[in-house]
């Protein structure tokens, strides 16, 4: 019997569960949809993923919750160069208990540099940023590289897709110039037993150098196991949009299941 009940017992108190994306294929300019090979990234490398984010069922425990697109970075000779992540929370720190964070660390586990952001930030985290979103509310998130004074800088923005609203979060200066791996993934700080809360995930997309567009074959689900402190009581299951992740339910989806749309 997993955990169900009680707070997470893992070293920051939080249960994760996350979608790797696979990304198997390339549309070529002539519309086929030939094999996507290391040399072919080599040579167009994914310089910008972007997914939406619908909170259907948001938090009603004054507790964090996290929501994010996590980017790993990696240069030209294949070198780790960090991760960073970009999403909506649901954060008691901050007004009306929303915000957004465009955060990550390197490949040594310390903190990203990156510029200030033009949003305020009543908790004073250069990272997490005061910003209003609302449930049923789809938005777009996008991390792109950009190149600013001849330096290399991955951008992160978030799109109200009911207004057309695009909101620059910052700029962060990891090392890397593509993008080598993409997860989707929710972080609950709240029990395991606290209400339900579900967030649909939608129109996942890579692009590369080229322009050319990779979509996801499919999603790569993972759970945070017991051992490691996790809640047995989340789940990642489609619906007729996209992948819903949600907490406090029976889990329909098996750790390292594919998910395909």
């Amino acid at each position: 019997m997993g955990r169900v009940a009680g707070l997470p017992t893992s070293s920051n108190r939080a249960s994760s569960f996350h979608l790797t994306w696979q990304l198997p294929s390339v549309e070529d300019s002539a519309g086929s949809v030939p094999p996507i090979t290391a040399a072919a990234i080599t040579a167009a490398p994914i310089t910008a993923v972007a997914v939406t984010i619908e909170i259907l069922e948001p938090p009603s425990v004054e507790r964090l919750y996290f929501w994010a697109l996590q980017a790993d970075f990696a240069d030209e000779n294949g070198r780790h160069g960090g991760g960073a992540h970009l999403g909506l929370q649901w954060h008691p720190g901050h007004p009306g208990s929303t915000a957004v964070n465009w955060g990550g660390y390197d490949h040594r586990g310390m903190v990203l540099s990156g510029s200030d952001s033009a949003l305020p930030s009543k908790m004073a985290n250069p990272h997490t940023r005061d910003f209003v979103w609302q449930p049923r509310v789809p938005y777009r998130l996008r991390i792109e590289r950009v190149a600013l004074g001849g330096q290399t800088a991955w951008r992160g923005t978030v799109t109200d897709l009911s207004s057309s609203v695009c909101t620059v979060i910052r700029d962060l200066h990891p090392a890397g110039d593509h993008i080598s791996g993409v997860t989707m993934w929710s972080e609950v700080f709240a029990r395991c037993d606290d209400p339900s809360v579900a967030i649909r995930w939608s129109d996942a997309e890579a692009l590369l150098a080229t322009g050319n567009q990779v979509l996801p074959s499919g999603f790569r689900v993972n759970y945070q196991s017991h051992q490691d402190g996790g809640c047995a009581n989340s789940d990642s299951s489609c619906d007729e949009v996209g992948i819903v992740q949600r907490t406090t339910v029976l889990r329909d989806t098996l750790q390292g299941q594919v998910i395909s749309l």
